[in-house]
């Protein structure tokens, strides 16, 4: 019988996460030691292969319209592009001065139902198909993510365009279905119930404390890394094994607040996190979201609490029953151990 681990030998937890007000089970008797639990599926290739994929340069007419490119000279190579999703979960038809809301009142559902108007687009981070974004060097992620702030800006001018979600799936079993580097944005008319809860959960600490909740996080054993901006920890509540949270210093309610300068710094401190987790977990599958508020956010009294972050989440476990029926989350990894052995991969972001 093989000995147990020091992991292994500690009582499982129950914490509160405050910023989302969901409850996680800490069991670390479920998983191997934090330092062996490496991804089973490394994030694979599909089977777009550099020739085929609408995504190289060159294959430019095989795509949805474009929206913007960088650089923005038609004639030059570009280095990104954004384009619209060929298949669009949301439709940009409706114009901008329409009513989105449906007529379904004679079916009962008028105050349940509004019309699928939004923007779903793709942006393209390299125009080379085997390279990914944490092979760039931070001010061309710096670049990616002005990309998406110039976006926001183009959008928010939609006044039925309540929330944007930016998100990247990279391999196929975290929902990527091409395997050249891109990541999405989705316009949404209505705010996600999480972004709803999650702005519940900040005022309610806002209102007991006078302080922004993730203003403040006290990372200590939770830290990763830190950059003049920004700070990289495993939340105190984490949901899932080695997930990680990037967190602007400054009080910033709006991703699409970032300036050149700290899009650089965030674009260095998220190659370095990228990387960290490609060496230490065996390349996994894996999903990061921006996390900002919602556009109609405008107002003073909202916005001393909302505080937007970038979540990475790696692919490591599956989400079962017991998660679907709770919304309650179960983590083999205790953070402060995920925390610990991300620090400890020693990996430069100059390349």
């Amino acid at each position: 019988m093989a000995s147990s681990t020091p992991e292994q030998n500690r009582s499982p937890e129950v914490r509160r996460d405050p910023l989302n007000n969901r409850w996680v089970i800490f069991s670390p008797a479920r998983a191997k030691r934090p330092s062996d639990f490496k991804s089973k599926s490394p994030q694979n290739a599909s089977s777009n292969s550099g020739s085929s994929c609408p995504f190289c340069i060159g294959n430019e007419h095989e795509c949805a319209p474009e929206i913007f490119r960088v650089p923005t000279d038609p004639k030059s190579d570009w280095k990104l592009r954004v384009i619209e999703n060929l298949y669009p979960a949301l439709s940009r038809a409706v114009e901008k001065d329409d009513d989105p809301r449906c007529e379904t009142s004679c079916l009962g559902y008028s105050d349940r139902v509004v019309e699928g108007f939004g923007f779903h687009d793709v942006v393209i981070e390299t125009p080379v198909h085997s390279v990914q974004l944490s092979d760039l060097d931070p001010r061309e992620v710096g670049d990616v993510l002005l990309a998406y702030k110039k976006r926001i800006e183009q959008i928010k001018e939609y006044e039925f365009i309540k929330y944007v979600q930016v998100f990247k799936n990279h391999g196929a079993s975290a929902g990527a279905s091409m395997s050249h580097s891109h990541s999405q944005l989705l316009a949404l008319p209505v705010i996600p119930p999480t972004v709803s809860t999650r702005l519940c959960s900040t005022k309610e600490y806002f209102d007991q404390t006078g302080k922004c909740s993730l203003c403040e996080v006290q990372p200590k054993d939770l830290l990763i890394d830190e950059a003049k901006h920004f700070v990289s920890i495993v939340p105190f509540a984490a949901m899932f094994p080695f997930e990680i949270w990037i967190i602007p210093r400054d009080h910033s309610s709006h991703f699409h607040e970032l300036d050149s300068e700290r899009a650089i710094d965030l674009g260095g401190l998220l190659k370095l996190m990228l990387r960290k987790l490609a060496v230490q977990l065996n390349n996994p599958p894996f999903n990061f979201m921006i996390q900002t508020s919602p556009l109609q956010v405008t107002d003073s009294q909202q916005l001393v609490y909302t505080h937007w972050f970038l979540q990475i989440v790696p692919q490591l476990t599956g989400v079962g029953g017991f998660e679907m029926g709770t919304g309650c989350y179960i983590n083999p990894v205790f953070p402060e151990d995920a925390a610990k052995v991300l620090r400890e991969v020693n990996i430069s972001t100059q390349m």
